[in-house]
């Protein structure tokens, strides 16, 4: 496509630009590179501009290929703790225009280095006007470094689904502080920055592992014992403020406690409350592919003791409360939704969930003594405050688990009050679920008090 100069001058709020540019380290062999600009979508009052070197073989991936993927970086991305105005992204020109699978040992880690001095003037051509200095001095382009854990990946399945659109199933394996992991995963074009799910998963033949060139041609099992999602643990390490009344229960004759979870995705969360701790269990998603594609490649069950509904979420509480009767409810409401909206940074629950008719739908499907789970993601301690002050006009009593990887905090509330919540005597329950999730996190339940935030 043909540019104006003059077209880069100005920041325009969410532009998107992708152009091809000759390659300067392969300029005889007419190779080009992909070039894609985006400015912030707000406004923003500095005039910081980066660039990122895509990684070579992840050309291909939604992260660097897509305006979505493009998006999440740059508000996730700063320079001097300031947040960017635009950040160019240049890579090489993709093999295909759909995800692909990668091998890190395709790739010399020299070629990942980015070509800062060959490119210094192409970055300087795509910089606003507000980034040059008023004393004329020509402003530097930081190129940030894109790094995770994935050594190798391959994809297992890409499909659309009518709420969530495009996804991708991908098998990957991770180095994780020098040890090898394998894990199944759910990603969603909208948003391929967050993993939507994931699974541990372990090579059927170790034998073969040892010598098999490609990563492809790996079979694998699934491990459904632990919870690799980062929050997923801590939710369910949340039940345990009311293990007092399900100690009690476990008493009766035929007792299984139910559970509700808003949000299914891959279904770790439904299978493990099922598996590992006995509860009947209602998963409720709004995309029906995204059940199909749970059970296809993530052990999804529906059986007598696993139902799972198709529906949105806040509806089918709103629903279930107009005809809720006490037999019917659940001891635990464990909610894993996060924004749908792909123009901000990742953040759960959606706006739309954290309204008090929606709380007082949800409080009124629960048992006396039930508990709600709910991870939260969020995207500045203002609204964190907001959340607390909402629940806390619902619900009798708050407490919360800070995951500690920076993001994710769960919040659980009570419907009742609980006396002595965080010193429960260790019954069958609680010491069933300390055995299968850290007790680290229960350890670190934190009772919040109504009067802990200022209005």
């Amino acid at each position: 496509m043909s540019l104006n100069p003059s077209t880069f001058e100005t920041i325009v709020p969410s532009r998107y630009l992708t152009f091809s540019f000759p390659d300067p380290h392969h300029h005889r062999r007419r190779r080009h590179l992909r070039v894609a600009v985006l400015d912030s979508p707000s406004a923003v009052t500095s005039a910081d501009v980066a660039a990122v070197w895509v990684p070579p073989g992840r050309e291909t991936d939604w992260i660097f290929s897509t305006f979505s993927g493009h998006l999440q970086l740059l508000l996730s991305s700063t320079t001097t703790n300031q947040p960017l105005s635009r950040l160019i992204l240049v890579g090489k020109t993709p093999s295909q225009s759909h995800p692909s699978s990668y091998n890190s040992d395709l790739h010399h880690p020299s070629s990942s280095a980015p070509p800062q001095q060959n490119l210094a003037s192409l970055l300087l051509a795509l910089s606003p006007k507000s980034a040059f200095l008023d004393n004329g001095e020509i402003p530097e382009i930081p190129f940030l470094i894109y790094e995770d854990d994935i050594v190798k990946s391959s994809v297992l399945k890409i499909c659309v689904g009518p709420c969530v659109g495009e996804m991708l199933v991908e098998n990957v394996e991770l180095e994780i502080d020098g040890v090898k992991e394998f894990r199944r995963r759910l990603r969603f074009k909208r948003m391929p920055n967050f993993v939507q799910s994931q699974i541990r998963i372990v090579p059927k033949s170790k034998s073969r592992f040892k010598n098999l060139p490609d990563f492809e041609d790996l079979d694998f099992e699934l491990d459904k014992g632990v919870l690799v999602q980062s929050y997923l643990s801590p939710m369910v390490a949340g039940i345990s403020v009311i293990s007092r009344f399900l100690e009690r229960q476990m008493n009766s004759i035929g007792f299984r406690p139910k559970a509700l979870c808003l949000g299914v995705g891959g279904g770790a969360l439904v299978g493990f409350l099922n598996a590992q701790l006995d509860f009947e269990v209602f998963g409720v998603d709004n995309d029906e592919v995204v059940i199909e594609i749970g059970k296809k490649y993530f052990g999804l069950e529906s059986n007598e003791f696993i139902h799972l509904f198709t529906d949105d979420a806040i509806k089918y509480v709103e629903t279930l409360a107009d005809n809720a009767i006490e037999g019917d409810k659940f001891h635990a409401v464990m909610v894993d939704l996060d924004s749908s909206d792909p123009t901000v940074s990742v953040c759960a629950p959606p706006m739309g969930f954290v309204r008090k008719p929606v709380l007082e739908a949800i409080r009124d499907v629960m048992r006396d003594e039930g508990v709600l789970v709910i991870n939260t993601i969020p995207s500045s301690k203002s609204d964190y405050e907001r959340l607390i002050l909402e629940f806390h006009g619902v619900f009798e009593e708050l407490y919360e688990i800070d995951t500690g990887n920076g993001d994710n905090f769960v919040l659980i509330a009570t419907k009742s009050k609980i006396e002595n919540a965080l010193e429960a005597n260790e019954g069958p329950f609680l010491s069933k679920l300390k055995s299968v999730v850290s007790r680290s996190y229960i350890d670190s339940i934190r009772k919040i008090s109504k009067n802990t935030i200022a209005v």
